[in-house]
């Protein structure tokens, strides 16, 4: 299957594939130089063809097919690509999948537009993750470095190449953090948290719990499970948790 594409308002070309089904439609949020064709991503498309869900799955500017440059790239330009694909490729209310990079993408949606979020299943959600974890975790040197010369080089466990991490990165994501003010999530919220998970702590997900206010929020803290989340036993979750939120919305 070739994905389509959408070029934005803001000149984009972002690349998705869309499944028809039954509403509410489902969105991926994927992560942090993640794409459409990763683990979750994938599960969730099959999981959609085999209950007739609707569903939406895309790359933000910078990553996978998409066009445009990663480094180029900050939350508040892929925050825009996955509210600008919201509006053109779904209708109605949709329940958001956020993982890592994408649960912070997923909390900006909610807060910009709550009356097209349905439900939101964060796995390993990351908000304020530039702030709290790159920008907090950063030596003097390192700092000093991203100040002067824009960006500087992290190792990663998930590429030989290290993460260039730009100083427009961290400037931009300072004006979307959404654990500094009121969080409204006005739907059936399910966090889920791995133990193992090295890249995000689970006092994130307790931290997210306590600050945002909801109906219907719960946190699950899986023992062993690492950042990607994507075991058969947690994809299992996974799609439990959004048979969950579609149960409880349609009573």
């Amino acid at each position: 299957m070739e994905p389509q594409f959408l070029i934005t308002s803001a000149g984009r070309r972002i690349a998705y594939f869309r499944r028809a089904g039954r509403a509410p439609g489902v969105v991926f949020l994927g992560g942090f130089r993640s794409d459409m064709t990763g683990t979750k991503a994938q599960f969730l498309d099959d999981w959609a063809v085999q209950t007739g869900q609707a569903y939406l799955r895309f790359d933000y500017s910078g990553h996978g097919q998409s066009g445009g440059n990663f480094l180029d790239g900050a939350i508040g330009n892929w925050f825009e690509d996955a509210l600008a694909v919201i509006a053109a490729e779904t209708q109605g209310k949709q329940v958001l999948v956020g993982s890592s990079m994408g649960g912070w993408i997923g909390l900006l949606l909610a807060r910009a537009i709550p009356e097209r979020i349905a439900g939101l299943v964060g796995v390993a959600a990351a908000p304020d993750f530039t702030e709290d974890s790159m920008w907090a975790g950063f030596s003097a040197a390192q700092r000093a470095e991203l100040m002067t010369t824009g960006q500087i080089a992290s190792p990663s466990d998930y590429s030989a190449a290290p993460y260039i991490i730009t100083k427009r990165l961290i400037d931009e994501g300072r004006q979307r953090l959404v654990l500094r003010t009121p969080l409204d999530l006005p739907f059936p919220v399910r966090l889920f948290q791995g133990t193992a998970d090295v890249d995000v702590p689970q006092e994130v997900a307790v931290r997210l719990m306590a600050h945002a206010t909801s109906p219907d929020m719960q946190l699950t803290l899986v023992k062993g499970a690492d950042h990607r989340f994507s075991t058969p036993e947690c994809l299992g979750l996974i799609a439990a948790a959004v048979d969950d939120v579609l149960r409880r919305i349609s009573t």
